[in-house]
């Protein structure tokens, strides 16, 4: 008899963690490793988040929560959309998860019957498409490439759409090309999934790591707020750098939050205790203003990384405006992504990620190149990809 079911026999191994752990093993032999592999901020947990959990956990009082999270949480993230986005989101509508994946699980579980499909970007974050085989559905790969900016069409959407769509799910911005939507962009894109009786879902969980443009949320536009097929995701991981303490959260429509809740307290009786309460100081004027220079940090990077990139050989078709990714086409420097990868880590000590993780349109044409280390570690890479090249 076999032992695991189908479904886990379905689910491909994330191939950028297989990545890290030979980056790991390299380096307890000790070799150099530059990650440029991993979405991971190299930025520690601010300050004053530590200093909100040092106390909490002083405290003692260390209990479970709402499964729906902290209502101070909830609260917290509500006067963050009005503040900085001038969007009123009730905290009613808000639900505290076990980090953004916690938040896709829960919205795809709470709407997905088996043999549903929803169409996904391709490429694209790969959990998703898991995360759908997971919860009995179907991941339909939408083809995106860099004549539409690696997003969606609603003309594309609408094509694509069959009798057994149940929604579409977009990133803005993007992983892995880094690359926006604009707010009535999405709209569009809801009016087709509207009109064709579906769901959307956008994942913001990069929102205010963007560079030349003001970050924005799908929730200021008045069709989205308002609508009851529209899901919003995001995460305390990258923008507000707590990424191990693995919290997020999930805007959801007023009427399906109390079938979320069932959900939630059977998968997870709660998130962390002491990570929402840290999380509280994440929105305090001194913690946005140390968050607001790392991502002056990161645009630096960027705009350091994508000329070097390009002057060793590396296409970048679209520039990317967030996030800190850079999806690059190495078809003049090699064949296939995935074995220029393994020659960058194994003889140069530069780890990136093939573009097999992110779909199957065009991937071994592609790496993705994350600017998570610092500048001169940025350019060393380069210069060890360049003598790789040699």
């Amino acid at each position: 008899m076999q032992a695991f079911s189908r479904r886990a026999a379905d689910i491909q191994p994330f191939h950028v963690m297989e990545l890290l752990r030979r980056a790991r093993e390299l380096e307890a032999q000790g070799r150099d490793i530059i990650h440029m592999e991993v979405g991971e901020p190299d930025f520690g947990t601010p300050q004053p988040v530590i200093e909100a959990a040092t106390r909490f956990l002083a405290s003692g009082d260390v209990h479970y929560t709402p499964a729906l999270g902290l209502p101070r949480l909830r609260e917290a993230i509500a006067r963050f959309y009005q503040d900085r986005f001038k969007a009123e989101v009730a905290p009613e509508r808000i639900i505290i998860t076990t980090g953004a994946s916690g938040a896709l699980m829960l919205a795809l579980a709470a709407t997905t019957d088996p043999g549903d499909e929803w169409l996904l970007p391709d490429p694209g974050y790969p959990s998703n498409r898991h995360l759908v085989r997971a919860f009995e559905g179907v991941a339909q790969a939408l083809p995106v490439d860099a004549q539409t900016r690696y997003q969606p069409t609603p003309a594309r959407v609408d094509a694509a759409w069959t009798a057994r769509s149940r929604g579409l799910m977009v990133a803005t911005p993007s992983n892995p090309t880094g690359t926006l939507l604009g707010i009535d962009e999405i709209a569009a894109l809801h009016a087709v999934t509207r009109r064709r009786g579906g769901l959307l879902l956008v994942d913001e969980i990069y929102q205010g790591l963007t560079y030349g443009i003001d970050s924005a949320t799908a929730l200021a536009h008045p069709a989205l707020n308002a609508a009851d097929d529209v899901f919003v995701v995001n995460s305390f991981s990258k923008y507000f750098g707590m990424t191990g303490w693995r919290l997020g959260w999930l805007v959801a429509p007023t009427p399906l939050v109390r079938e979320i809740e069932k959900l939630a307290q059977h998968f997870f009786i709660s998130p962390s205790s002491p990570a929402q309460h840290a999380a509280l100081a994440a929105f305090e004027p001194a913690t946005l203003e140390i968050l607001e220079a790392r991502r002056t940090e990161f645009a630096a990077r960027r705009n350091v990384l994508l000329p070097a990139l390009q002057e060793i050989g590396f296409t970048i078709a679209t520039e990317p405006q967030g996030a800190f990714y850079i999806y690059a086409d190495i078809s003049k420097l090699a064949d296939d992504s995935e074995a220029l990868a393994r020659r960058m880590i194994e003889e140069a000590g530069v780890a990136a990620t093939p573009g097999l993780d992110f779909g199957h349109h065009l991937p071994r044409r592609h790496l993705r190149i994350a600017y998570t280390t610092r500048e001169s570690r940025l350019l060393e890479a380069v210069e060890r990809i360049s003598a790789l090249r040699a």
